[in-house]
């Protein structure tokens, strides 16, 4: 992390080069921000380093802009970019994490049941995207009784609609009727469609929506203890290793929301997590760099990279596994 803060020198890394380690960047974040943020807050936990503590505040500072875009995904940017500096008693982390619920709150279209995916990259903004969902119930669920419905409706409309069918559908779009489309982007087979739903399910805290997600057969077989550790992009496609990270944090926080009334299913659950970060650490790793992740297989995007999210949920499942945080904590 310090190797990589020096190399992009104020912008935002996105994904690097498996050869090199260079990395892409951009200059306000994107979608990925947050995960740069949370990461430097960690490395600050672990280290208690006054300057990672300021380097941490600092670029979590930088994400306020994105209060006010128009994007579901500011679920991934300021509940991953603020949870760990709130854990660390930032009163500045705090307050931005706190604009950033009422922002959301105010976007929530109670027509649609959920804070639609926006218009800030482009396209449609009616879209209901999995990807939208993680860190967003979180946020909600701090404004008070109406963000508590809200988080619970959007958690129900997305689980519906994205386990709906025997494939599950990562995204959809609203018809004017208030029905609900197929929509082409991601298209069903994305790698991190059941990674993006296990996460948001498992920080819910709704015994249900547990229940419904891991009753999917598509869901029980990536948490089968005989499934690959790490899925394919897309069906023949290369391996995404980010998938598997996210992947094994749901796991984890399934696994500790479990524990005390299903037992075995915490365990088979845990012992799951424990095996993908094994087969990260062990065959994906290069000097502290989570390679073989897949960006956009299909515009042919940083198909075996190094993905700035990757590395965030990696990292997040060893700190949860050595005990320096909570599964709850972000």
């Amino acid at each position: 992390m310090g190797t990589t803060e020096a190399e992009v020198a104020g912008r935002w890394p996105l994904h690097a080069d498996p050869g090199s380690g260079h990395w892409t960047t951009t200059a306000r974040g994107s979608w990925t921000g947050g995960f740069w943020a949370g990461l430097l807050w960690l490395r600050a936990i672990v280290s208690g380093d006054p300057a990672d503590r300021a380097a941490a505040t600092g670029r979590t500072a930088l994400l306020a802009p994105w209060i006010e875009a128009d994007t579901a995904t500011r679920g991934l940017i300021l509940w991953y970019g603020t949870a760990f500096g709130v854990m660390g008693g930032d009163a500045a982390a705090v307050e931005l994490r706190d604009r950033a619920a009422r922002a959301c709150l105010d976007a929530y279209d109670p027509g649609l049941g959920l804070v639609p995916w926006g218009g800030a990259f482009g396209g449609p903004r009616e879209v209901a995207r999995v990807d939208g969902l993680p860190g967003l119930p979180q946020l909600l669920r701090l404004r008070g009784p109406g963000g508590i419905t809200a988080a619970r409706d959007q958690l129900r409309l997305q689980l519906g609609l994205t386990l709906g069918e025997r494939e599950p559908r990562p995204a959809w779009r609203a018809r004017p009727d208030g029905t609900w489309e197929h929509h082409r982007d991601p298209a069903p087979g994305w790698s991190r469609t059941v990674a993006w739903l296990s996460l948001a399910v498992a920080d819910a805290g709704d015994e249900a929506a547990r229940r419904e997600l891991l009753g999917h057969p598509r869901v029980a077989g990536r948490f089968a203890a005989t499934s690959p550790a790490v899925p394919p992009a897309r069906p023949g496609g290369p391996p995404d290793t980010s998938a598997a990270a996210i992947e094994a944090v749901a796991a984890l926080k399934l696994a500790a929301r479990a524990f005390a009334t299903r037992p075995r299913t915490a365990a088979r659950l845990r012992e799951r997590a424990v095996a993908v970060l094994r087969e990260l650490v062990t065959a994906h790793l290069r000097d502290g760099r989570l390679l073989d992740g897949c960006y956009d297989l299909e515009h042919g995007v940083a198909t075996r990279h190094e993905l700035v999210w990757g590395d965030f949920f990696l990292a997040v499942g060893l700190a949860i596994l050595t005990g320096v945080i909570s599964p709850f904590s972000c």
